[in-house]
């Protein structure tokens, strides 16, 4: 049996050890911990190595099998705290309760870097992996919550230019923006939030010594410097495909609102935001041009209901706030030229020329009405201060 057990702290060693040794979609994990526990829980996994596992568990030890044999928990720990990393556990005061609205998909732990930006974390060289901190995704309003934003890797300047823009705008606000850590409009979000001195979380699809895309590489450690770089994998997981299918939904949950800049019909942003409605999140989608792929899959996102119009980061924060706490309502404070006129009075006001003037026939016979109507609209425009009188001729007043 592997020594997961050992060390101060074995109910924070065993989650560590079942995020290393069950991807976080396997519901089976999840029933074995609320049944047994963390730690009971892989002492039956571990039992059943060796005598067969109920029928039940038996296509689950299948796949807990070859890494329960070869995991070594405590050098796994030991290998992140050598780079100053954390774990969070659902246990933890600190862990972001959205991700428990995703039920046996949650993930099991969280492997950290950074937070200097977000709330305490444990001294570095500690001997056990302590909890860092996540702010709740359901304080937005306050301007304190998550807000997740993501998009194309291909983006155009459109894009990226809303997206560092917004991002920055909502940083100013207090709010914390979550993205992928991936080329495009998720290293415009993150870039946008730290030009304005504000924080930034990274969600990576492998493990956290693994800072992906490479060519980001930069940017993911002026996030770990000002925000905070997470991971549901263990150092030394390697991104994959599907893996990024499976960050999503945490990124997902844990912004309060996520809003997609820029995405084809067919793509992760996308997937990303149709999670967020699942969950009950409010989901932005920033339009563009309809001859535009980009945005295709922005357009397609409103028109099936399940996201909201966005155009600045203000409507963004609406839809990360409490009802009736944020209105981004836009109000033109120009006031036209027929405002506040009754159906009578405009029609004379708009008979009036736009430059010269006019006799009260000229004006009954363009506005289509009788000379008296004529006569009594411009009575009240005349106090009003809309038009002026010289001798029988009338003009909108400068």
């Amino acid at each position: 049996m592997v020594a997961w057990h050992s060390g101060e702290h074995p109910e924070r060693l065993a989650y560590a050890m079942w995020s290393a040794i069950a991807e976080s979609t396997l519901p089976v994990a999840h029933t074995l911990i609320a049944t047994y526990g963390p730690i009971g829980a892989l002492d039956r996994v571990a039992s059943w190595v060796d005598r067969g596992a109920p029928g039940p568990y038996r296509d689950a030890l299948d796949r807990l099998a070859p890494r329960l044999a070869t995991t070594s928990i405590e050098r796994l720990v030991d290998r992140h705290l050598a780079y100053g990393g954390f774990v969070l556990t659902p246990e933890d005061d600190a862990w972001p309760e959205g991700l428990n609205d995703l039920g046996p998909a949650a993930p099991l732990a969280l492997w950290g870097r950074g937070g200097a930006a977000l709330g305490p974390v444990p001294e570095r060289g500690a001997p056990n992996v302590g909890p860092g901190s996540v702010e709740s995704p359901t304080a937005g309003g306050s301007g304190t919550g998550m807000i997740a934003m993501v998009g194309a890797r291909a983006a155009t300047g459109y894009g990226l230019d809303f997206a560092t823009t917004a991002s920055g705008q909502l940083a100013t606000m207090g709010y914390t923006v979550v993205s992928g850590g991936a080329y495009g409009i998720d290293a415009a979000a993150h870039r946008g939030a730290l030009a304005a001195a504000g924080r930034t979380v990274a969600v990576l699809a492998g493990g956290p010594d693994r800072l992906y895309p490479a060519g980001n590489t930069e940017l993911l450690h002026a996030i770990e410097a000002e925000g905070m770089i997470l991971s549901e994998h263990p150092p030394g997981r390697q991104p994959a495909r599907f893996r990024f299918l499976q960050r999503n939904r945490l990124i997902a949950a844990l912004g309060a609102a996520t809003v997609v800049v820029q995405a084809a019909l067919r793509s992760g942003a996308l997937h990303t935001a149709r999670r967020a409605a699942e969950l009950g999140r409010g989901v932005g989608a920033v339009p563009g041009p309809v001859t535009e792929q980009m945005s295709a899959g922005c357009h397609e996102a409103v028109r099936s209901g399940f996201a909201t119009l966005v155009t600045d980061a203000a409507e963004i924060a609406e839809l990360a706030s409490a009802i009736g706490q944020v209105d981004a309502s836009k109000h033109s404070h120009r006031r036209g030229v027929l405002d506040g006129l009754d159906p009578l009075q405009a029609r004379v006001y708009d008979a009036l020329p736009a430059s010269g003037s006019a006799e009260l026939v000229t004006l009954a016979d363009v506005s289509g009405l009788s000379v008296g109507e004529v006569r009594s609209a411009l009575g009240y425009l005349q106090l009003a201060g809309r038009v002026e009188v010289r001798g029988e001729r009338y003009r909108r007043s400068r």
